[in-house]
């Protein structure tokens, strides 16, 4: 069958048991941007858009949404996260977004990592909507993790 760890020996979807592993110390970050025009990224960054300050809600909804995985995700352990932290960058023609999240436990971090990265950039674009409605989400990936049976990883 398949090595998929959320599929049993007949294909079926399980939660994998983690019973049995150890508490290791685990992170994980994960990154993405919002490409959006000149005129919105001034908005964002100088918080003058009609929502307000921008960037404030979004790391709020990124930490928010990083406790709230288990529950979005099917399959996904609930976690009690150590730390989640949401930074933002601005690049020439974007907001850049961060996401870290830690742990120690007995299963990784990645998804909360993800989902806190994925949720930041849509709160970004809920928040700046009236301003530009063609903004785009893009590269939310992975960037490292660390701690675990497989052990630490770093995105190319």
């Amino acid at each position: 069958m398949s090595k998929l760890t959320h599929l049993d020996e007949k294909g079926a979807a399980r939660m994998v048991d983690v019973g049995g592993k150890p508490e290791t110390r685990r992170s994980a970050t994960a990154g993405g941007r919002i490409r959006m025009s000149p005129a919105t990224l001034a908005a964002v960054r100088d918080g003058s858009g009609p929502k307000g300050d921008v960037l404030a809600a979004a790391r709020i909804a990124g930490i928010m949404a990083a406790k709230k995985t288990g529950e979005l995700i099917p399959l996904c352990h609930p976690l009690a996260l150590d730390s989640v932290t949401v930074d933002f960058t601005f690049e020439d023609d974007c907001v850049a977004v961060s996401a870290t999240a830690a742990l120690t436990g007995k299963t990784g971090v990645e998804m909360e990592a993800l989902t806190a990265a994925s949720l930041a950039l849509l709160t970004i674009y809920d928040m700046a909507k009236a301003l530009e409605k063609g903004m785009v989400v893009e590269q939310v990936r992975l960037l490292e993790k660390t701690g675990g049976k497989s052990g630490d990883w770093r995105a190319e």
